[in-house]
């Protein structure tokens, strides 16, 4: 929490600094643009040289661009095994010159998209007058034992409170000589604030995605955590069916713009005659099981992508999961993130979640359950008046599931004592 006497945390105390390439400049400003507000959000995109003419002049809707100081002019720069993670690294300082009096600075690649309304409220529980490094690990294991299981990866974004830079400008040049043999820029920075005594803490909304193939099953049973990044959208599926990667992120962002707070957090309950279980991903997808299935089961994601390294062995992830299933009794009917009204009622948000694709399965025949084939479609109801707190937790009533093609879902708080299995 803030100390006594400093206003809470908002969006100004934030500057959020980018690293990238002009080479590959082309395939991100769609991503930068989808969360980045201009004249609003703080930062500056760091590239390795100036723009090239095709992007001049420089959109209004991409952050400002600065060109890294050129680290062939480093008196140490003869012992770099690798160049240009020097270049990333020592982008820290050089945000921390631009805005010496914010309380956190943030850092990521150009690829990724944060969200940056939970960023504010996620901020707002830390103290900035003390050190933070804040960050997450990858989520394949293989990828952490190469490195470390305690480094903030660079991709999901780490984030450093003013007092911590403060003094990492003047200790990093020398981290960099040190530690001339690092050949990537988070391990540089890892070891650096390590000798310092400073330790990482851990975020789970922000995301490495050191992920191959489809997401779903993840974005599906995100942890109980504020979402607050993703990264390497080019090396996964596009997270929607039937939209390209771009597409799909602005799709998400029409979520995010009307409850951010929600955004993918997990919520489960049943619906007792039907022996249906529903597990929806505010603002991406709905699941309905034909069976009742505890909670403690639909926080595992399913195991829809695969790990980062081929020749992995397992075990692959830092979670546990699902594998998935043929079994109609486990395997869900998925729905995908339609629509959002917030002109509900005054006070409600109603999202619509479609399906695309039939199951494939039959019906499971356990005694007593019914077959969801025919629902086409599910509307989600929650209220604008009570956002999710950090860390929260809501549960839900299915209020309507005889019409023949749409089930309502409404949200509610929990109760004290409640159950959900």
């Amino acid at each position: 929490m803030c100390p006594p006497g400093h206003p809470p945390t908002n969006l100004s105390h934030i500057v959020i600094g980018m690293v990238g390439s002009v080479n590959t400049l082309k395939d991100k400003t769609a991503y930068m643009e989808a969360w980045w507000r201009p004249n609003i959000t703080q930062g500056y995109l760091f590239l390795d040289r100036a723009p090239t003419a095709e992007f001049l002049p420089w959109p209004s809707s991409y952050p400002p661009f600065r060109v890294n100081e050129d680290v062939a002019k480093l008196k140490l720069y003869s012992k770099l095994v690798n160049p240009v993670q020097v270049r990333i690294v020592r982008s820290i300082l050089e945000l921390f010159r631009e805005d010496k009096e914010a309380r956190w600075y943030v850092m990521s690649d150009d690829d990724t998209i944060f969200m940056v309304d939970n960023l504010v409220e996620v901020l707002a529980t830390y103290d900035h007058t003390k050190y933070h490094y804040i960050g997450t690990s990858s989520e394949c294991v293989k990828s952490n034992f190469d490195f470390s299981f305690d480094m903030a990866y660079g991709g999901a974004g780490y984030i450093l409170s003013n007092p911590l830079v403060a003094v990492l400008s003047t200790k990093l040049d020398e981290c960099i000589e040190r530690y001339s043999y690092s050949w990537v820029s988070d391990f540089t920075l890892h070891e650096c604030l390590t000798d310092l005594g400073v330790s990482l803490t851990q975020e789970q909304g922000l995301h490495q995605i050191d992920l191959h193939g489809d997401i779903s099953g993840l974005l599906s049973s995100h942890p109980q955590s504020p979402f607050l990044s993703l990264h390497h959208l080019d090396t996964i599926d596009p997270i929607f069916p039937s939209m390209n990667r771009s597409e799909s992120i602005n799709h998400l962002m029409k979520a995010a713009k009307v409850e951010h707070s929600r955004l993918l957090q997990q919520t489960i309950c049943y619906h007792r005659p039907s022996n249906w279980s529903f597990s929806i991903s505010w603002g991406y997808s709905a699941h309905i099981y034909e069976n009742i299935i505890p909670r403690s089961i639909l926080r595992r994601p399913i195991e829809t992508f695969l790990p980062w390294k081929k020749n992995a062995r397992l075990p692959f992830y830092m979670f546990n999961t699902r594998w998935r299933s043929s079994d109609p009794c486990q395997a869900p009917h998925v729905f995908y993130f339609d629509s959002v009204d917030q002109s509900v009622e005054g006070t409600k948000t109603v999202t619509t979640y479609s399906r695309v694709a039939p199951r494939g399965l039959a019906s499971c025949s356990s005694s007593g359950n019914h077959s969801a084939d025919s629902m086409t479609k599910i509307e989600v109801y929650s209220s604008l008046e009570f956002p999710l707190e950090v860390g929260g937790k809501e549960c839900c009533d299915v209020v309507d599931a005889d019409d023949m093609n749409t089930t309502r879902v409404m949200y509610r708080p929990c109760m004290e004592t409640e159950f959900i299995a």
